[in-house]
């Protein structure tokens, strides 16, 4: 068994789309033109969009921001996602999934790579979002407070 996550994606043409939005790949196996396997680190988190539709429009529009679990670790399961990871953010529904995005922009925005945002910032946006309440934006300052509280605890 492998201590990497591996996430499954795939696209067909307008009907499915499953994407890494961000998150730091180390491994990719390509399985055939419309598959591939995406591994990833204990620890690291990614950001993982799924989108399917039918004839008559969209059916399902999720994302899960994820955190990837080293082996024995407990883990949720998520489709897709093997063995599973921690679940940080899930949201579904295309309104909440693009306001997602539009955070995950925005810190991008900051010169901030999103898989080194604080995690409890995206709890914080799951359960804002969950209630349609805006959150509050991820700033320089939260970041730096972040980084200097992962330095202290190792």
């Amino acid at each position: 068994m492998s201590n990497l996550t591996e996430v499954e994606v795939l696209w067909l043409e307008k009907r499915i789309e499953n994407r890494i939005r961000f998150g730091r790949i180390v491994k990719e196996r390509k399985l055939d033109r419309h598959r591939r396997v995406l591994s990833f680190a204990p620890g690291s988190v990614f950001a993982f969009v799924r989108w399917t539709s039918n004839d008559f429009g969209t059916i399902i529009s999720r994302i899960d921001i994820l955190r990837a679990v080293a082996p024995g670790q407990r883990c949720l399961t998520v489709p897709y996602v093997k063995p599973g990871g921690e679940i940080l953010l899930r949201l579904s529904g295309w309104q909440k999934v693009e306001r997602v995005l539009q955070i995950v922009d925005a810190i991008e925005a900051l010169g901030i790579d999103p898989a080194d945002v604080a995690p409890d910032h995206w709890h914080h946006v799951h359960n804002r979002l969950s209630v349609n309440e805006n959150p509050r934006p991820y700033t320089q300052a939260r970041h730096q407070a972040w980084l200097h509280r992962q330095r202290v605890m190792r």
